[in-house]
């Protein structure tokens, strides 16, 4: 199915094209490096090989990324299903979903709430969303795809300086801002349902967007399903299912997995400690959801938590009896109104962070 929407039939058609071609280019005998067609020319120094970037067949801006997207109540729209993944971000009081099912069709969402301008970034084909800063050396840009793959994940580029940014790596990894680190912010990443039972009162994006897609269907086939890739990755780790969606740390370079799948249907809880780092990753297999914290505070206590059932957002207690909600907020007891300080982690694929992060540590393995 495609759709004439100002040459887009014609670049999507060309991507399944290419998509065709590299997977039979997988199965056989090696894949040839494609990068630098389609008017992309890979110019310049790069920090990831030259000879692991590949056009994603769409071209620069073939996938147009949404900026300032219209918002409507969650009885206003009929395109999502309770299983639809949503990337939820709170701003102060304000809270806001971002749906895979808009996502997949236009991967980056440019976006403001108050003074906080942020990118939700989004790569269908590693299924790792991230929510990261618009503010560049002060100057508030904004985000587009650049059509680029490494480790089959995007590749965004901001159009203040035409720079490229690995979005898993979290890395401008070409052009003026090179080695600029982005600035994340936490997100919750859960189904449809269950973020409408943490805040009934969201906005979600309009399906409204300008653009004409067919937003309750899925561009890509069997592909979350399958564990086939349709393009090459440097190191495809076996330990778990290609295709199992990870709730992954970083520290310092190094990398921890939770699986989504082993936390109970409830809300369960792990005080855990990873590279001299105490955190807490919490999570339920029923709500599909994963989050994690620091457990240090500003004043040196070492929090431990538990488990609360049946009062979401609410999640965790601690030994003090203070109440924690899925956001990292003491929302009642001694040290109400105090926030932990997220880790630096994202849900994605696990044959993605195998990838960008070898070695990676998976939780109970």
């Amino acid at each position: 199915m495609f759709f004439n929407d100002n040459g887009y039939g014609e670049t999507l058609m060309r991507y399944t094209m290419i998509s065709i071609a590299m997977s039979a280019l997988i199965a056989t005998a090696g894949c040839q490096q494609i990068s630098g067609t389609g008017g992309i020319s890979l110019t310049g120094e790069w920090l990831i090989p030259i000879n692991q970037v590949y056009d994603g067949g769409p071209g620069k801006d073939g996938i147009p990324a949404l900026t300032n997207p219209r918002f409507a109540k969650p009885q206003e729209e009929t395109y999502l299903s309770d299983h639809d993944l949503v990337i939820g971000i709170r701003v102060g009081t304000e809270v806001r979903a971002y749906p895979h099912p808009i996502l997949d069709w236009h991967e980056i969402i440019n976006d403001e709430i108050g003074s906080t301008a942020f990118a939700i970034t989004y790569c269908p084909l590693t299924g790792s969303g991230i929510a990261w800063s618009r503010v560049l050396n002060g100057t508030k840009t904004t985000f587009g795809v650049s059509g680029l793959l490494y480790n089959t994940n995007l590749i965004a580029y901001d159009r203040a300086t035409n720079s490229n940014w690995s979005q898993m790596r979290l890395e401008c990894v070409n052009g003026q801002l090179i080695h600029t680190r982005a600035t994340t912010y936490p997100i919750v990443e859960t189904t449809w349902r269950t973020w409408k039972e943490l805040y009934p009162e969201t906005m979600v994006v309009s399906s409204n967007t300008g653009y004409s897609r067919p937003y309750g269907a899925y561009p890509y086939g069997d592909y979350r399903e399958s564990p086939r890739l349709i393009f090459p990755v440097s190191n495809d780790d076996t330990r778990l299912p290609r295709k199992e969606r990870v709730h992954g740390i970083l520290v310092d370079g190094k990398t921890k997995a939770y699986r989504i799948t082993t936390f109970p249907d409830a809300v369960g809880v792990i005080n855990d400690v990873f590279n001299n780092l105490p955190i807490v990753a919490a999570g339920s297999k029923g709500k599909n959801v994963a989050v994690s914290f620091e457990r240090t505070l500003n004043d040196g206590t070492i929090l431990t938590f538990s488990p609360v059932q049946n009062m979401l957002p609410v999640m965790m207690i601690d030994q003090e009896g203070t109440k924690w909600d899925i956001f990292g907020r003491a929302v009642e007891g001694p040290r109400a109104g105090v926030e932990l300080k997220p880790t630096l982690s994202y849900i994605a694929y696990w044959f993605a962070w195998a990838a960008f992060y070898p070695g990676a540590e998976i939780h109970g393995q």
